[in-house]
């Protein structure tokens, strides 16, 4: 099953006013989004950073703010370690990024002594409406992993396939992207794609079902790949794009948004605890969206685990 927008992704976000806390709160589109996920009754924020900035951002977007809830720490850096303490001390259950550099906020979570690292790959997880196809692609990696080798892809592909599981997708379609579909020693992008279709097929990546390399073009139009006569279960309709490295991810992820006005949703993947993570350019509507897909994630993966 996949979905068609993000109404019907977020149908299922359960109302638990989960304990939240947001490294870097003074920012007006953060705390729009904070708003709107308090009022849906998702969560109940911890804000980190400057008390005065905090302060002056609910006043411009309307959120009657309990100044109980204000942890007063202007420096981004020590905000960021600061909303990591929280929920080592059992305070915040979620974690969320505001107007900090991805990098800082990463820093806090990824600290081998304090952060926050479950003894997985941490990956980042996005969700990209494509309202001229009508439904949402999923996409790893565009934020976390740079230049990741064959073993750091498997772990990626092996975390988007379980949240995506946790969405209720049983056996997602992978497209391993490149820039092309066929296989050269001298794309290395291309040897990958390859064998990670071929770890796939031998039950390597459990849960879902790999192709590649797929160029864009043949990964999602099945129109091009009839054209280019590749046979593929994948091409033409995947569930996740999975990118080479963090340059391409980055791009397509903001290409689906400024060439097409996608709406977007973004989350780390495979810390201790659900991690929103979105560009500080990303619309508060973004911000809210990525808020629900970690609580969809948490509460399916919570639920496989009860059965």
């Amino acid at each position: 099953m996949g979905y068609h927008n993000f109404e019907e992704l977020l149908e299922g976000v359960p109302a638990q006013r989960v304990p939240m806390a947001v490294a870097a709160a003074g920012d007006c589109e953060v705390l729009s989004a904070v708003k709107e996920a308090e009022q849906r009754g998702w969560i109940e924020a911890t804000l980190v950073g400057g008390r005065a900035s905090i302060a002056a951002a609910a006043r411009e977007v309307g959120y009657d703010l309990d100044e109980r809830r204000i942890v007063d720490e202007p420096d981004e850096r020590a905000a960021a370690r600061t909303a990591v303490d929280l929920v080592h001390a059992g305070r915040a259950r979620m974690l969320m990024k505001g107007l900090i550099e991805t990098s800082d906020f990463l820093r806090a979570i990824l600290d081998k002594g304090h952060g926050l690292r479950s003894g997985r790959k941490i990956s980042h997880l996005a969700a990209l409406e494509d309202t001229s196809h009508h439904r949402i692609y999923f996409l790893s990696d565009a934020a976390v992993n740079v230049q990741p080798d064959l073993l750091t892809k498997v772990e990626i592909v092996r975390n988007a396939v379980e949240a995506m599981h946790a969405l209720g997708i049983e056996e997602p379609r992978v497209a391993a992207l490149a820039a092309i579909e066929l296989v050269d020693p001298a794309m290395p992008a291309t040897v990958d794609a390859a064998n990670l279709a071929k770890m796939g097929d031998r039950g390597q990546i459990p849960g879902c079902i790999v192709d590649g390399p797929l160029a864009f073009d043949n990964a999602i139009s099945a129109e091009a790949a009839a054209h280019k006569g590749i046979t593929s279960l994948v091409a033409g309709r995947p569930d996740l794009l999975f990118v080479p490295d963090i340059e391409a991810g980055n791009i397509l992820y903001k290409a689906f948004t400024y060439f097409q006005g996608a709406r977007v949703a973004g989350i780390l993947l495979g810390a201790r605890c659900p991690v929103v993570l979105t560009s500080r350019s990303d619309l508060p509507e973004a911000k809210l969206f990525s808020i629900g897909l970690g609580m969809r994630v948490a509460s399916g993966s919570a639920s496989k685990v009860r059965q």
